[in-house]
């Protein structure tokens, strides 16, 4: 057995790409934590002297507890009490704008996008794990099979199936951060001035807004699913009050909008743009999920 010293270093090691899988898979930072901790549990009760490649040992460690984690939310949401789950938003990775070279900042982000962690949302369990150890992670088939119970020909069929739906739901984004930022800014500064046709200018005609607020969170401010420019540009115009708390930050992989007073946030929007125009909104607006979240000094 190794020593527990040298077990706890070589963790260490491979945390943060421990960490960087499990959010894929979960959405969720405070599980992503939870479930590198149960690995490190894992290791530390097992004998790996055998283990050439410890990194890929606890990457399929990692992949075992999240799909652990995902089955359990799957058989909670069959409940009538999760009716409306639709509305769930994951937990965004955010940071400050770059101040210079925006697009280098963007190659070197390890964020992910809130569109695509919605799609991943939807996917079964076992897709869900082929696809993200796989297509994100590199990992083999071979590797993936025995987490899934599956032939590593089965398996592939996952990650297959699983990719088809990710590119047809997930819209191939604006790569560009500070085209990203100008199209931001306009709809920021339409929903401030209550400009109702600046608004339908920046969305496009088939937006779609996800707001999550948490399960407590009732009225206007409730969770919801808005689709339509006009629909959209509405809500927008509803909470206009709003407008002036906001400002910009990366939210996830691209330019969104933290609303709250100086120092405090108390909604988190994910925008996604495409051909200069927005197609989706993704707010965050849960109390307590939103206080969990770390804002880095800056955003």
């Amino acid at each position: 057995m190794q020593d527990t010293d040298v077990l706890a270093q070589r963790f260490e090691e491979h945390r943060e790409h421990l960490k960087a899988v499990a959010y894929r898979m979960l959405g969720s930072l405070a599980e992503a934590d939870d479930a590198v901790q149960e690995a490190w549990l894992r290791l530390s009760r097992s004998d790996i002297d055998d283990v050439r490649n410890l990194g890929g040992w606890l990457t399929t460690v990692t992949g075992r507890v999240c799909l652990d984690l995902l089955r359990s939310r799957t058989a909670r949401r069959e409940q009538p009490m999760d009716e409306g789950y639709d509305t769930f938003v994951p937990d965004p990775v955010i940071r400050p704008l770059p101040r210079t070279d925006p697009e280098q900042e963007v190659l070197q982000s390890d964020a992910v996008g809130l569109a695509l962690l919605v799609v991943l949302e939807t996917l079964e369990p076992a897709e869900r794990l082929a696809f993200v150890l796989h297509d994100m992670f590199a990992v083999p088939f071979d590797d993936i099979a025995p987490i899934v119970e599956r032939s590593t020909a089965a398996t592939r069929q996952l990650a297959s199936r699983a990719r088809r739906r990710v590119q047809g739901a997930a819209p191939s984004a604006e790569p560009d951060l500070v085209r990203q930022r100008e199209v931001v800014s306009a709809f920021l500064a339409a929903a401030r001035g209550g400009d109702f046709e600046a608004l339908l200018a920046v969305l496009h005609p088939d937006v779609v807004l996800r707001a999550d607020a948490g399960e407590l969170v009732r009225g206007a401010a409730a969770s919801k699913v808005v689709r339509g420019a006009k629909t959209v540009a509405e809500q927008a115009m509803f909470f206009r009050q709003l407008a002036p708390a906001g400002r910009l930050a990366l939210v996830g992989d691209a330019v969104g909008i933290l609303n709250g007073p100086e120092g405090e946030v108390r909604s988190v929007m994910g925008v996604t743009v495409v051909d200069g125009r927005i197609v989706a909104l993704h707010i965050l607006a849960d109390p307590g999920r939103v206080a969990g979240l770390d804002i880095p000094e800056g955003a």
